[in-house]
């Protein structure tokens, strides 16, 4: 057997972890749609954030919240590892959450990230970025927090990307404050990012048949200083969050 590769035993028992989860998530799956269609539509938003909580739970996440969450007229701004991000932020906010274009076409994914109210973007076209901006503060004008990875794509859990700063002006032009969200894995923080090199199943496998339970702290941190200035705010907020995640 190859130095390193797992042994028959340790594959059977991630097998079995995956049927497992994954199981229990689609059971519990069903019975949030259900919910979700005879529910009246103001109170849609609250099954969408009870089926997140409830799905990362199931997938054998422990979320701690630290600070204070705003409730409305707030962007979250958080660093960005793995699908597991949206899964906690969800469940703990019921925010709704700004993604590229592409999720919607993924299958079930896309489906279930219009029910949440997902923003879809172009994050490869400079040329729609007024476009984009003015879509998600008329998504902020609802009053709905919204969650921004401005990092526009997964870190490997060391460091933090650059932020983009295209779509923070749409917070002052919203009029809703920006809120810093440290999103906290741990000595997991590596094992639980999205790699490049990994396609979504994969990634899917290796987190849902990972061993044990994933302690998961958001820290919400004070909102940045109100400012029209896109760039200013975004670097504001990296530097807060990167503070945030030293040990």
């Amino acid at each position: 057997m190859t130095a390193g590769a797992p042994s028959t035993p340790d594959r059977l028992g991630v097998r079995l972890r995956i049927a497992r989860r994954v199981a229990a998530l689609v059971l519990f799956l069903l019975f949030c749609l259900v919910g979700y269609g005879l529910a009246r539509p103001a109170r849609r938003v609250a099954w969408v954030q009870r089926f997140l909580g409830g799905a990362a739970r199931r997938l054998g996440a422990d979320v701690t919240i630290a600070g204070t969450p705003l409730k409305s007229n707030v962007l979250y701004v958080a660093n960005h590892l793995s699908w597991f991000d949206i899964l906690t932020m969800g469940g703990a906010t019921g925010t709704a959450f700004v993604s590229k274009e592409e999720v919607a076409a993924w299958p079930i994914v896309g489906w279930l990230a219009r029910i949440g109210g997902t923003i879809f973007i172009a994050r490869t076209s400079r040329a729609a970025a007024r476009s984009q901006a003015d879509a998600l503060t008329a998504a902020l004008a609802t009053g709905r927090p919204a969650t921004l990875f401005p990092e526009g794509e997964t870190n490997d859990g060391t460091q933090i990307l650059p932020f983009r700063a295209a779509l923070f002006g749409a917070a002052p032009a919203a009029g809703v404050a920006v809120q810093p969200v440290a999103i906290d894995y741990g000595q997991a923080a590596a094992e639980i990012a999205w790699r490049p090199d990994e396609t979504a199943p994969a990634v899917a496998a290796r987190l849902i048949g990972r061993r044990g339970r994933l302690p998961v702290t958001l820290r919400f941190l004070d909102p940045v200083p109100s400012s029209p200035d896109r760039k200013q705010l975004a670097a504001t907020a990296q530097a807060d969050i990167e503070q945030a995640l030293r040990p």
